[in-house]
């Protein structure tokens, strides 16, 4: 039976510079330029933080076309662009599967269509709701299946970091559970009870754990 397995974490910027920034400050790092998402008109920077596992900055890019679709992780929600002119942060995940259909089909929680995406020389496919909202407000994954072996970690530079552990709060926990373990994130994501949403990762650094 097909799993999900924890690919990447997001932090959410108003610009990638702003994004690099908060994260360099906070783990000392700063990350490495990635790429763009035409289809989105967004594009990256990114950081490793193990095996086939890493960060990712994302913010929308000045340069690009407004896309013919609404952009994903919430970009485009006007809370969302409130929010991120206070500063960048954690957003969201992403799990990784080899069986992007039949994952998808099980979470109770709607992950929204598949799309075929590209960066650079990377494919892969991935579950975006049409109105690019976060699933389970950023605390349920959104899924990917990448097309080969490749992974965008396997190219970064080993900084010293590693993830230690990834929580969240959420006003209504019980359906996120529910769907993490459908997903088979159980361990991989604890969620407990709190008045807003929120996403937070513990990560070990050269200088101690930091907490984005």
């Amino acid at each position: 039976m097909a799993q999900a397995t924890l690919d990447h974490i997001i932090v959410a910027a108003a610009t990638l510079a702003q994004g690099c920034d908060y994260v360099e400050s906070g783990l000392g790092v700063r990350p490495q330029t990635g790429g763009k998402h035409v289809l989105m008109g967004t594009h990256n920077a990114l950081l490793k933080l193990g095996p086939r596992l890493f960060l990712e900055v994302l913010s929308v890019d000045p340069q690009a076309p407004a896309p013919a679709r609404t952009r994903w992780f919430d970009l485009d929600e006007p809370r969302m662009r409130a929010s991120l002119t206070d500063g960048p942060r954690l957003v969201h995940h992403v799990a990784r599967t080899d069986d992007i259909e039949a994952l998808a089909s099980r979470s109770p929680t709607d992950l929204g269509e598949i799309l075929q995406l590209t960066r650079g020389d990377f494919r892969w496919r991935i579950t975006v709701p049409p109105d690019g909202h976060l699933p389970g407000r950023g605390l349920v994954p959104t899924l990917i299946q990448w097309s080969d072996a490749r992974h965008p970690a396997d190219g970064l530079a080993d900084r010293g970091l590693s993830l230690v552990a990834l929580a969240g709060e959420h006003p209504d926990p019980a359906p996120v559970r529910s769907a993490l373990a459908r997903l088979g994130l159980s361990d991989t994501v604890k969620v407990t009870y709190g008045q807003s949403p929120r996403l937070a990762a513990m990560i070990r650094t050269p200088r101690g754990i930091v907490t984005l």
